[in-house]
């Protein structure tokens, strides 16, 4: 580089959790290369906004995110650069609607941007303004042999596997990640070996699909295990799991290792068996209900959460009540609840239309949301003057004078700091006494104030 000063370079994430572990490594790649980091962004030589192509809110995100960079991008030389999902599933419309976007690297190609970043800053220079692009899948590429930068926190994500086999109708991973493959386990184990000496107290193992990780003789049950042995680390937990192929020896190690968290994610999308043939999710109603029994029967208290589209192609209001009631029977902790919207590329997008009036999908993430609500603070009553660990996040979001935490079943927990005094990564124990549908507040185990209230 001709420049005296490195290049420094403001990272923006959008999406989901591998997102956030995809930053880490575009860190660690291009400090390497002798670039430094800024969280402002007024200051920075280079804007990476790390995209997701998945959820609709996180495409409008970014599209708002490139528009206010236009006057940025007027008053000074600026590098703006795509990453991740959407730079490999809207490439074409990027590079045609986009013009102030100088580089666009797909999800298998962060150890090209160090290159692609410089010729960007060399062709603006020089007053040419070439696109840099490397949006190529992979089938090998697992970055194995990158450390993530990670940022201070309680918990380091470690992705275990990239890409996805399974062509969900509705998804667009398959084609913005590629196919499945596994990384190798001892350099995962390697891994959190490493997060643990950083300091870090949980680990959460991450992948498309979770249970179909191979590596020879290594399944993801005997990974699992293995990361939860490393000395150092408190929790282990994972997402996400598919219910079509939920192996037993995975739910035994749930159920029998004191540091795997009792909490399973385990998305239906949908309850009606004509949607989820529609959906390719490969698994019937009664199947993932049979499921549910078999994990319940294994461990009553453990924490269920999963994941609902609302107004799928074609979906009709009888069909939308059968995922009503599954909610109603299964009684999940919580739910992450989405609208239908039709993603470029997939199978759902090039077979059927996107049908389903939005006022009517609006109605129906409306009532499930509400029921969900419910359910959850029934849920969360049931642990009023009990005792849990905790271990502790950080300052709650309301107030810096309270702390918040999660609970082994991932429910969020806060309390006066005043009562528990405990800096981050501690474990803590402490009673409940009182709950909203989200959270869980408690007290100090001895504290004679902590009484259950009516709530």
């Amino acid at each position: 580089m001709s420049r005296q000063q490195p290049p420094q370079v403001h990272l923006e994430t959008f999406g989901c959790q591998m997102n956030e572990y995809d930053s880490e490594l575009v860190r660690s790649l291009l400090t390497r290369d002798g670039f430094v980091f800024t969280d402002d962004r007024e200051r920075a030589d280079v804007i990476l906004m790390n995209t997701c192509a998945i959820r609709e809110n996180a495409h409008n995100k970014v599209y708002t995110h490139l528009s206010d960079l236009r006057a940025l991008k007027r008053q000074r030389p600026l590098v703006v650069g795509v990453l991740g999902c959407m730079a490999q599933n809207l490439k074409e419309e990027l590079a045609e609607k986009e013009p102030l976007v100088d580089v666009l690297a797909g999800p298998d190609s962060y150890r090209h941007l160090p290159e692609l970043i410089t010729k960007a800053m060399e062709s603006q220079e020089q007053g040419e303004l070439r696109r840099q692009m490397a949006v190529d899948l992979s089938e090998y590429e697992t970055y194995d042999d990158v450390a993530p930068d990670r940022r201070d926190g309680v918990n380091a994500w470690i992705a275990v596997m990239r890409g996805c086999d399974n062509f969900c109708s509705f998804c667009v991973v398959p084609y913005t990640r590629g196919r499945e493959r596994s990384r190798e386990p001892e350099g995962i184990v390697a891994e959190a070996r490493l997060a643990a000496a950083e300091g870090f107290k949980q680990i959460t193992l991450l992948g498309q699909n979770v249970n179909s990780y191979r590596c020879g003789d290594w399944d993801f049950a005997r990974l699992l295990v293995a990361v939860a042995d490393v000395p150092g680390i408190e929790r282990v937990r994972f997402t996400s799991p598919h219910p079509k192929d939920f192996p037993p020896s995975l739910l035994d190690a749930v159920v029998s290792h004191p540091k795997i968290c009792k909490h399973i994610h385990l998305p239906v999308q949908s309850g009606n068996d004509r949607i989820l043939g529609l959906m390719n999710r490969t698994y019937s109603r009664s199947a993932y209900l049979s499921l549910v029994d078999q994990i319940r029967s294994s461990a009553p208290d453990i924490v269920l959460t999963t994941d609902v589209i609302a107004g799928f192609c074609s979906e009709s209001d009888e069909e939308f009540s059968d995922t009503y009631r599954l909610l109603e029977e299964v009684r999940y902790h919580a739910a992450f609840i989405f609208k239908y919207s039709e993603r470029k590329n997939t199978i759902a997008a090039r077979k059927w239309p996107d049908d389903v009036p939005e006022t009517v999908k609006s109605e129906r993430v409306t009532a499930l949301a509400d029921l969900q609500r419910r359910i959850s603070h029934e849920r969360n009553r049931a642990y009023l003057g009990t005792t849990l660990s905790v271990l502790v996040e950080g300052d709650a979001k309301r107030s810096s004078l309270q702390s918040k935490g999660k609970s082994d079943g991932n429910i969020t927990v806060v309390w006066s700091k005043e009562s528990v005094p405990a800096d981050p990564g501690q474990m803590v124990r402490l009673s409940v006494y009182d709950c909203s549908a989200s959270t869980l507040y408690a007290a100090s185990t001895g504290d004679r104030a902590c009484r259950p209230k009516s709530v």
